[in-house]
């Protein structure tokens, strides 16, 4: 993961993003450098726009806390329904007896 960090940073940096670069940043983080590592990830990224990757990546990690939230929301509705529900039976019970 740290590679692509690196990867990313440059990026943001506007620096280029070749071997060289990719070493310097690890080797900056104190991680130990795979040299066949970074020339994987130079060659992944050769046709790649890491600018429209992380607004994809940004927008689907801020719609992923929505939609967890969303069944927790649904679930705290429908037991206030069944609470609203057990209210009004208790409530007709307790007539019933009044006038039973």
């Amino acid at each position: 993961m740290e590679y692509v960090y690196a990867a990313m940073i440059l990026h943001t940096t506007g620096q280029e993003i070749n071997e060289e670069n990719v070493k310097k940043v690890l080797e900056a983080a104190g991680a130990e450098v795979d040299e066949a590592r970074v020339k994987a990830l130079i060659a992944a990224l050769e046709d790649v726009d890491i600018e429209e990757a992380m607004e994809k990546t940004a927008v689907a990690a801020a719609a992923a806390p929505a939609a967890a939230a969303a069944p927790a929301a649904a679930k705290e509705e429908e037991e206030e329904e069944e609470d609203e529900e057990e209210k009004e039976e208790e409530a007709a019970a307790g007539l019933g007896a009044l006038f039973g």
